[in-house]
Formats: C-alpha cells, sequence, structure tokens
C-alpha cells in the first residue's frame, strides 16, 4: 500500500507536547516515549528468572464430552455468503477465536456449549476438542510458539494441551474468569478474574503468582511488549501497570486519572511506549507507559454531544467496545456500541474520520504494515476500512446473526470469525488495493 508523507511507525511519533483535547484540559508535560522493546531471547530468559509463589492447583472436571457423529463443514447458508470455509461442531453461540501465531493455519474456538474446538483453516477439519468445561467457553487461545493452547470458562476453570499430541498438559480452577492471555515470548499464562486478582502461571509446571487489584473484577488486561510488564484495568474505572517480576503494580490511574466506569478493553503500540484503555464511560484514554501519565483523552463527536443522561443511562446506550494502533501511521482506532468507528490523529490529538456502521461494533483489528483496519459488528458484517481517508474498502457477509470475535491472519489473507449462528467463517481477504 502507498505511503502518504504523514506515515511513519507509531514507534517514531515525536513527543507529545502541549495537547489540547474536547474540554479545557491541556497536558504540559513532554513525555518522552521508551525506544523500544529489549531483545526477545532476554525476554523469555527473564521470564524463567520469575519467582513464583506455590499455589495448590484445584482438580478441574476432567469428564469429556462425546462428540455427535457430523460433518464440521456445512455448505452455503440462506442469503450472500462471501466464506471459504464454515466450522459448524458448535451447537451454540461462538465467542472466542485465536489463530495459532507460528503458521496461521489452526483456529481455536470456544462457546456457550461449553466446548471448545482446534481445527484447520484450510478446510474446516477438526484436530481436537478441548473437552472437560463446564461452562461457557469465553477465553482460547495459542502460546507464542503455537505448541500450547488454553481454554478458559466463565467459571474459571482454565485447560492447556500440547497441540501436536493431542493431550491435556495443565488445568487450574480460579475464580469466575474475565479475560485471559499468553505471554509475548514464554510459556506463561496470565488472567483476570471477578474477584480483582490478575493471575500468572508458568505451563505447565503450574507456578503461580497472582496480583491483587481492588475489590472487583479485573475486566481486561495485556501483557507489554517487553514481557516485563502487564496492564490491566478494572470494574471501578482504575488502571494498574503491573511489574511481572517484582509483583508490584507501578503506576495506579484512579479518580480523574482512570475511568468513570467499569473498563472494557486495553490495547499497546508495537514498542509498547503508548497504552489506550477504553470504557463505559464512552472515553478512550491514551497513557503513557513510560510515566504512567494520561496524555490524551478521546471522546467522539456524536457522543460529546448527547444531552445529559441521568446515572446509568448513558453506559446502557453507548460505551468503547474496542480499540487499537496503527504500525505504520500515528493513528489509533475506537470502536463503539453505538456503530461509531472513530480514527483519531495521535500526532495532533484530533479526530481524524468517523464511520459509521448499522449497528454496535464488537471488535477491530488493524492489519499489520497498513492504514486498513478491520471492524466486526452486531449486524454480522466485517468491513475493511481505509483509515488515511475514511472509506470503506470493502465488507464480507454471511453470517446470520451478530459476530461476537474475529481473528485477522498475520499476512492479512483470512479473516476467521465467530456469531451467534453457532458457525465459525474462514474469508479469503481480497483486495483491489494491494
Amino acid at each position: 500500500m502507498e505511503s502518504e508523507s504523514e506515515s511513519g511507525a507509531a514507534a517514531d511519533t515525536p513527543p507529545l507536547e502541549t495537547l489540547s483535547f474536547h474540554g479545557d484540559e491541556e497536558i504540559i508535560e513532554v513525555v518522552e516515549l521508551d525506544p523500544g522493546p529489549p531483545d526477545p531471547d532476554d525476554l523469555a530468559q527473564e521470564m524463567e528468572d520469575v519467582d513464583f509463589e506455590e499455589e495448590e492447583e484445584e482438580e478441574g472436571n476432567e469428564e469429556g464430552w462425546v462428540l455427535e457423529p457430523q460433518e464440521g463443514v456445512v455448505g452455503s447458508m440462506e442469503g450472500p455468503d462471501d466464506s471459504e470455509v464454515t466450522f459448524a461442531l458448535h451447537s451454540a453461540s461462538v465467542f472466542c477465536v485465536s489463530l495459532d501465531p507460528k503458521t496461521n493455519t489452526l483456529a481455536v474456538t470456544g462457546g456457550e456449549d461449553d466446548k471448545a474446538f482446534v481445527w484447520r483453516l484450510s478446510d474446516g477439519e477438526l484436530l481436537f476438542e478441548c473437552a472437560g468445561h463446564k461452562d461457557s467457553v469465553t477465553c482460547a487461545g495459542f502460546s507464542h510458539d503455537s505448541t500450547l493452547v488454553a481454554t478458559g470458562d466463565m467459571s474459571g476453570l482454565l485447560k492447556v494441551w500440547q497441540v501436536d499430541t493431542k493431550e491435556e498438559v495443565w488445568s487450574f480452577e480460579a475464580g469466575d474468569l474475565e479475560w485471559m492471555e499468553w505471554h509475548p515470548r514464554a510459556p506463561v499464562l496470565l488472567a483476570g478474574t471477578a474477584d480483582g486478582n490478575t493471575w500468572m502461571w508458568k505451563v505447565p509446571n503450574g507456578d503461580c503468582k497472582t496480583f491483587q487489584g481492588p475489590n472487583c473484577p479485573a475486566t481486561c488486561g495485556r501483557v507489554l511488549p517487553d514481557g516485563k510488564r502487564a496492564v490491566v484495568g478494572y470494574e471501578d474505572g482504575t488502571i494498574r501497570i503491573w511489574d511481572l517480576k517484582q509483583g508490584n503494580a507501578i503506576y495506579v490511574l484512579k479518580g480523574t486519572e482512570g475511568h468513570q466506569g467499569p473498563l472494557t478493553c486495553v490495547a499497546t503500540n508495537q514498542d509498547g511506549s503508548l497504552i489506550l484503555t477504553g470504557s463505559v464511560d464512552c472515553q478512550a484514554k491514551l497513557v503513557s507507559a513510560t510515566t504512567g501519565k494520561v496524555v490524551g483523552v478521546f471522546r467522539p463527536e456524536t457522543v460529546a454531544s448527547q444531552p445529559n443522561l441521568g446515572e446509568g443511562e448513558e453506559s446502557e446506550s453507548n460505551s468503547v467496545e474496542s480499540l487499537g494502533f496503527c504500525s505504520v501511521m500515528p493513528l489509533a482506532a475506537v470502536g463503539y456500541l453505538d456503530g461509531t468507528l472513530a480514527i483519531y490523529d495521535l500526532s495532533t490529538q484530533t479526530l481524524r474520520h468517523q464511520c459509521q456502521h448499522q449497528s454496535g461494533i464488537v471488535q477491530l483489528l488493524w492489519e499489520a504494515g497498513t492504514a486498513v483496519v478491520y471492524t466486526c459488528s452486531l449486524d454480522g458484517i466485517v468491513r475493511l476500512w481505509d483509515a488515511r481517508t475514511g472509506r470503506l474498502l470493502t465488507d464480507y457477509r454471511g453470517h446470520t446473526a451478530e459476530i461476537l470475535d474475529f481473528a485477522l491472519s498475520k499476512d492479512a489473507s483470512l479473516v476467521v470469525t465467530t456469531s451467534g449462528d453457532h458457525k465459525a467463517k474462514v474469508f479469503c481477504v481480497q483486495r483491489p488495493d494491494r
């Protein structure tokens, strides 16, 4: 894709100086961004040296589920279907999907039917079932090297399988699960629970460490690219940046620095110098990971112009659902429940484009190496937007219910979606501009 004069890696964004926002706030402090993450080999070695506290592991439910004899691939549904492959072994809404990072040939999906499956993208063939869950599987993902796959259900039962042997190698029962993520460089699994704790385990030996937050759910979290820190958002609106090795909170943002409602999502830029947080308060906050200071507050004009609502009404009418950073330009995208996709210029702290959807945005993802942002929404459609112009490039249809999650292959050739129609679908992405 052709680059523009203003393009450039997010890491090259100049220091943020005096910034003006939609209100009368100003930030005078000059924020020097971190020069970048350390060497990956050093990170893996750092994680080997982490001191974990011993936690007694609880045995999970080992009873498996027996698959009914049926095919995992079905033909076209009624109406337009742009997908290449449909995976149809789930018997209820499919909540989550993740692709294996090494080859991008395998997917893991989890659903309301208390089941998770690992299957092949090329033909939808089932490789194995991640059996034994006792509640809706809401989290699933592959480790950094694709050798392990983890699944977590709402009750807090987490399980890990060895992909090549298809054997379960670890399980643990924590509190009610809010989110789960693998460490980017090591076989270390993190999860946030409703009791406010963030858990970290070495897999498969089970060494455990906990990071105790406020007495409310840890609603979202992300390991920073340096592998040494994690940012966690909580239901009370606070944000904590944790040192994973030392086990202490480096920065705590609360009150006016934090959000005025539960956090829904968090993202970091490529070098981990900037963090973006979203909440049901309809705000997205830009935070320096180096100083722990808020350096930007974003709120779309359509939301800012709404009349004042009564207590609790605004959070029900709209919220930030997903956000992320562009890797080649100083841009950030924020997706809202009211269907607004807002593209912000980080250099000038201004709204660049507003792209409207017919219904709420569930998730957004930036394509690596371009200024194209993908969205999936409650109308069951995947859309591709050019963030430079705000133009809709193309869309993909095929689901008969809302899309609940989606994943994008590294080369942006495939989009994999999950839906309330009990299906997962694979779309081949073809664009005339590349």
